[in-house]
């Protein structure tokens, strides 16, 4: 049976289930009745991006947690990371961000936070879902003065970036030029006052926000406007955000990009230098580049690689006392400032180790060298794990064979949407190229795609 609830929350098209305003009513009840202890009115924090159907879904499910009995703190428009954060400082009982992060505007998403800003537990969400299926409206009716109200909190953008100034350890104020794509998301209120609060000369592009443009050609996943801005007005560095700002790309001064296995190796050295790397240790993906394995070896640091999603990267980090973690796609974990991903954090981190060094980033990320990687996405008609096909295990095994050990090929489905993931890694771009459009082209004729 389907899980309810994905590799980040429950995301989909806005508007039909599971991302209708039906299923998120039951989803608010079903949060208290998960999640709220026992005796005490619960509070949850709520927050959004800045999707068309964002104030829809707010509604509804506000009106359930509402309903259930529970008191809300409407935050707006913020970072999932803020959500998380305020969260856990406010001494609520949950979080609710609703966002399709990187997704297009037509798309939503929830995602829960618990009491200490973590992302539920598999069996938390599990839970949820079986009080929606099972009885999704059952129980004596909260009634007088049981029933929960909703409250705004004017404080909320200002409480976050003075955490997040808080990590710079840097010298104030900052002497850099600093350039930002706020993807029109959620990023867009705060992370320019944020840069400006720290001393920054900062330029601004895709933040003006409608409804209908997050993440539309900008942002971590499009940062080509960035990329031409910072060398066009000799910006010392750009950061790119995507709709919930949980991710980040970075752009050095030459308009390079530096993805998530650039800041992980950047940011693994400089808290080294610092003696500031718990177990000597860096948690990513089976998504990591090979050159990231090669780096950290180097520097005598361990590496463990998870199944894709940050959720995963955050279990094996607190298993095994890890402070630095995340993903290819720019979700960092730096667990001994934040209880979750943080786009805005790691752009103050990277700060951190430009001040530290007194280099510009660019110098910075040569300490990894990266092997040619090329990733496809097959969109497919329905959810289905293209390795149960014989004929796409024999393209995988036949280009494992043509590799040897000069690369890898991982395939997966995603953990949000019917997209299966193609990645080959060898020794030239002519090389893994063709490999890659084949697997996809045999799972395409194999499964049939959308």
């Amino acid at each position: 049976m389907t899980r309810l609830f994905g590799t980040d929350g429950i995301r989909g098209l806005a508007n039909v289930d599971p991302v209708s305003p039906e299923i998120a009513l039951a989803l608010g009840r079903a949060a208290v009745e998960v999640l709220a202890p026992a005796d005490g009115k619960p509070t949850v924090v709520v927050g959004r991006d800045t999707r068309l159907s964002g104030t829809m879904l707010e509604g509804a499910l506000v009106a359930g947690l509402c309903a259930a009995g529970a008191d809300v703190l409407s935050v707006g428009v913020l970072p999932t990371a803020g959500v998380a954060y305020l969260t856990h400082t406010l001494n609520a009982t949950a979080g609710v961000m609703i966002s399709a992060s990187h997704n297009a505007f037509e798309d939503n998403g929830i995602k829960f936070f618990s009491a200490s800003g973590h992302k539920l537990e598999d069996g938390q969400e599990d839970a949820m879902a079986e009080v929606l299926t099972a009885h999704p409206a059952a129980g004596a009716p909260v009634t007088g003065s049981r029933v929960g109200q909703c409250v705004a909190t004017g404080d909320a953008g200002q409480r976050y970036t003075d955490f997040l100034a808080s990590t710079f350890t840097g010298t104030s104020p900052l002497n850099v030029r600093v350039g930002l794509d706020c993807a029109h998301g959620a990023a867009a209120p705060v992370a320019p006052e944020l840069f400006r609060q720290l001393g920054a000369h900062v330029s601004v592009c895709h933040a003006a926000p409608d409804g209908q443009n997050i993440n539309q050609d900008c942002g971590s996943l499009h940062p080509e406007r960035l990329q031409q801005m910072v060398v066009d007005e000799a910006l010392d560095v750009g950061f790119a955000f995507d709709g919930d700002a949980d991710r980040l790309v970075a752009i050095d001064h030459t308009g390079a990009i530096l993805d998530g296995d650039y800041i992980l190796a950047i940011s693994a050295q400089d808290l080294q230098t610092r003696g500031a790397l718990a177990r000597n240790m860096v948690v990513s993906t089976v998504m990591a580049n090979l050159g990231l394995d090669k780096t950290l070896q180097a520097m005598d640091v361990e590496l463990h690689k998870t199944q894709v999603g940050d959720k995963y990267v955050m279990q094996d980090m607190r298993e095994h006392g890890a402070i630095l973690g995340g993903e290819q796609s720019g979700h960092i974990l730096y667990l001994d400032r934040h209880t979750t991903g943080d786009g805005l954090l790691t752009a103050v981190q990277l700060l951190n180790a430009m001040s530290a060094q007194q280099v510009p980033l660019q110098e910075l990320a040569q300490i990894l060298q990266k092997f040619p990687q090329v990733l496809v996405n097959v969109r497919l008609q329905h959810r289905c794990d293209p390795l149960q096909f014989d004929s796409v295990r024999k393209a995988v095994h036949a280009a494992e064979s043509a590799l040897n050990e000069d690369g890898r090929i991982l395939v997966r489905m995603s953990g949000t949407e019917p997209v299966a993931r193609v990645m080959v890694e060898g020794p030239t771009q002519a090389v893994i190229e063709p490999i890659a459009e084949h697997i996809a082209q045999t799972i395409t004729d194999s499964i049939g795609g959308a």
